[in-house]
């Protein structure tokens, strides 16, 4: 059998042809129809043939065949093209289907996503597998290829080998290599990474940047070894120095970093209003960011901001499409495109009412029908079972040098100067007992997180950047509590306080990601919040804070797989302890 070269095979086009010669019917015709027409850079109206998941014809031409054709007459609405989101890590609480037909309801139904989950808690065939798998969802999932594991990582050369980076950038719905969040290695020699680079432009794939408070030097050297684009932008001025050295900018909005307004606020200062080179993206925030919407929500700031209307969609739309080298499949409502359309009431809502992905209603007239659960087994992403468990042995906190936290995500050092030889801390201060213990239950690394909470007694976490278990706490006795019940209920996050449990947020893929719809996942997020904050968590973000003590792309001090790491230099302070 010849091997399909194209999304479509080669009876697929014939049929489609054979509906324009009105030999056969479309399976869907849009009438009297009001879009927007991406590259005359205007509303237009016409008549939209679908063949399944593919428009066949966009113009004034109506079929001649209606036999077995759904007819929805469009008037009154404005039909833009399905929104693009191009840096989802979907594994925040949720998972990559929840989140997609999440943000399908939101007129989100393309997502560019992280493989960090993929390739740090499944095997490579079950990974691949998956992907497999994804295409089969309404939204188009597309994926990212990381370079290195966000940590210091024991097995690190195994899970970011040639063989296995080299085999992720095959993988036909891989589009990019990155995000490089571990570009100083690069930068200082690192040829391992300069090679992957080199192999994902030898296969026409783009690089993503991560590039936070990036120099020109620093923005110019990587530029000239490869990156395409950068996330990282926090002002006007950063915006524009990327722009001027040719990167497709991508503008932010997240829990953790909601730039957008002012980003657009200190570009339209600096005469800034071209924005062919400019696209949006959430971050991958938590559930409860995306409310009130994903990309939709982004492309009305921009709308309030004096963004033009019509440059704001395509900064959702054709703008990521064209960057990515897909502009034959997406961004667009024109001849060829797969069936991605958002219906609005208004060109300045751009929230739909209805949505189609790949030609199927995933939102209409405001309905979503729930969509079906994968067998997540047999992706091997089953509840957590850890066969052993922690004691007051394990938890012994003699190490003179603590984390400071200064917001969400930044993490100092400071010197311990409380006596932790107790079985609880006194709670008229915000040092708070901390571990990272090994999933398989080998090693572990104690310290103490300062300015995490005043009065969080246990907590307990599978839910990390390389899904090790966090625990935190003022006592000892609801710490084990927490970590008893976090292995009770497969994984997930625990609070325990007095010897009860007082919230816990199951997370049974895995222990990082929920099997629950992404609007469950809100109510579960919003209660941790509010539980945390009348403790004394003071930040913005609990989960991002739980998912990047561990991250070594972010300052100053980090708790790893491999002990208490300086970030600036590079060095393990002190190593993690064999249990």
């Amino acid at each position: 059998m010849a091997e399909q070269r194209y999304r479509w095979s080669s009876e697929q086009l014939r049929e489609q042809l054979a509906i324009i010669d009105g030999k056969r019917s479309p399976t869907k015709l849009l009438t009297n129809a009001t879009y927007l027409h991406t590259y005359l850079h205007r509303w237009k109206k016409g008549n939209i043939w679908i063949d399944q998941d593919r428009i066949v014809y966009v113009g004034e031409r109506l079929p001649s065949n209606l036999e077995q054709c759904e007819v929805i007459d469009c008037s009154g609405y404005y039909l833009v093209p399905g929104y693009i989101e191009p840096h989802a890590h979907p594994f925040q609480l949720y998972n990559p289907q929840t989140f997609a037909e999440y943000a399908a309801k939101w007129g989100t139904t393309t997502i560019i996503n992280d493989n960090l989950m993929l390739i740090l808690q499944l095997s490579k065939k079950k990974a691949f597998s998956f992907l497999r798998a994804a295409e089969s969802f309404p939204v188009t999932m597309y994926w990212w290829c990381r370079f290195d594991g966000q940590t210091e990582l024991a097995n690190e050369e195994e899970k970011f080998s040639y063989a296995v980076i080299k085999e992720w950038l095959r993988q036909k719905t891989v589009v990019q290599g990155g995000e490089l969040t571990g570009w100083p290695r690069l930068l200082a020699g690192d040829d391992a990474m300069l090679y992957w680079i080199q192999e994902a432009k030898q296969m026409k794939k783009q690089i993503e940047g991560h590039f936070p408070g990036a120099s020109e030097k620093t923005l110019t050297k990587m530029m000239l070894i490869g990156a395409d684009c950068d996330h990282e932008a926090m002002t006007g001025k950063e915006v524009y120095e990327r722009l001027l050295h040719g990167y497709t900018v991508s503008l932010r909005y997240s829990s953790i970093r909601p730039d957008l307004p002012v980003l657009l606020e200190e570009m339209k200062a600096l005469g800034m209003e071209q924005y062919d080179r400019l696209i949006f993206t959430t971050d991958g925030s938590p559930p409860s960011f995306y409310e009130h919407g994903v990309i939709d929500q982004m492309i009305r700031l921009a709308i309030e901001k004096g963004v033009p209307i019509i440059d704001a969609y395509q900064m959702a739309t054709v703008n990521v499409a064209r960057h990515y080298q897909m502009e034959h499949l997406h961004g667009s409502i024109t001849t060829g495109r797969i069936a991605h359309i958002n219906f609005l009431q208004a060109p300045d809502d751009p929230t739909p009412v209805s949505v189609l992905a790949k030609g199927q209603w995933v939102k209409r007239d405001g309905y979503s029908p729930k969509g079906s659960s994968l067998d997540w087994g047999v992706y091997g992403l089953a509840p957590l079972h850890l066969t052993w468990q922690l004691s007051l042995d394990d938890l012994q906190f003699s190490m003179p040098l603590g984390m400071y936290m200064e917001n969400s995500v930044i993490m100092r050092p400071y010197s311990i100067s409380i006596d932790t030889s107790h079985d609880e801390l006194s709670t008229t201060h915000d040092e708070s007992f901390f571990m990272l213990v090994d999933r398989n239950g080998k090693w572990r690394v104690n310290t103490v997180v300062k300015g995490f909470a005043t009065h969080v007694k246990g907590l307990a976490s599978s839910y990390s950047n390389t899904g090790d278990i966090l625990v935190i706490g003022k006592s000892k006795r609801d710490m084990l509590l927490a970590f008893q019940r976090m292995n009770e209920i497969g994984g997930g996050i625990v609070l325990a306080e007095n010897g009860e449990v007082i919230h816990e947020i199951p997370l049974l893929l895995g222990g990082v990601m929920s099997t629950k719809r992404v609007e469950e996942l809100m109510m579960e997020e919003k209660q941790l919040k509010t539980i945390l904050a009348q403790r004394g968590y003071r930040f913005v973000d609990p989960v991002y804070s739980l998912l990047f003590f561990q991250s070594t792309h972010l300052p100053y001090i980090r708790i790893t797989p491999k002990g208490i790491y300086d970030v600036m230099n590079k060095t393990i302070l002190f190593p993690s302890i064999m249990r």
